[in-house]
C-alpha cells in the first residue's frame, strides 16, 4: 500500500487555533491506517509532545482516542470535552513556541541540501524547514 507523506504544516491551525494540532492528528491517523511512511513518527517527542503538554492531554489516552480514526473536528470536540476550554494565553504561548523553534545548523543544511536549495542561513525556523522536508519527501514518493 502506498504511504502518504503528511503535508499539513506545523503552522496550520484548526478552529481551536492550536498550531501543529491538525498535523499531529493527520500523522497519528495515517499511522493507524498503516499509511504513514516509516521514517515519520506518529507521535514524536518534538512538536507532537509540545502540543500534548501545552494542551494538558495525556499521551496514551489521546493516542487511544485517535485509534478510532475521528475526523479533525471530532478530535477538537474531544479535546474540548476533556479540557472544558482552551486558555487563550496558553494557546498563544504554545503557538509561539512551535513557530519560534529553530533547528540545529546540521538539520537545516541536510534539509536544504536534500531539497536542492542553497543554504544561505536565512531559513532557520523548524516550521519552514519541516515543510521543505515534507515537500521533498512527498515529491520523491511520487517517483517511487
Amino acid at each position: 500500500m502506498k504511504k502518504i507523506v503528511p503535508t499539513i504544516s506545523s503552522d496550520t491551525t484548526g478552529p481551536l487555533g492550536i498550531a501543529h494540532l491538525p498535523r499531529f492528528w493527520q500523522k497519528v491517523v495515517l499511522s493507524e491506517k498503516g499509511l504513514l511512511p516509516e521514517d515519520y513518527d506518529a507521535c514524536g517527542k518534538g512538536y507532537d509532545q509540545m502540543v500534548l503538554d501545552g494542551l494538558g492531554l495525556d499521551r496514551a489516552e489521546t493516542l487511544q482516542y485517535l485509534k478510532t480514526i475521528p475526523s479533525y473536528p471530532e478530535f477538537e470536540k474531544w479535546i474540548l470535552k476533556k479540557k472544558g476550554k482552551i486558555d487563550p494565553a496558553a494557546a498563544e504561548k504554545l503557538n509561539a513556541a512551535i513557530r519560534g523553534y529553530i533547528h540545529a545548523d546540521d538539520v537545516r543544511k541536510s534539509v536544504l541540501t536534500a531539497a536542492g536549495i542553497e543554504d544561505k542561513g536565512q531559513i532557520k525556523d523548524a516550521v519552514r524547514l519541516n515543510n521543505i522536508d515534507d515537500w521533498t519527501a512527498f515529491h520523491a514518493s511520487l517517483k517511487a
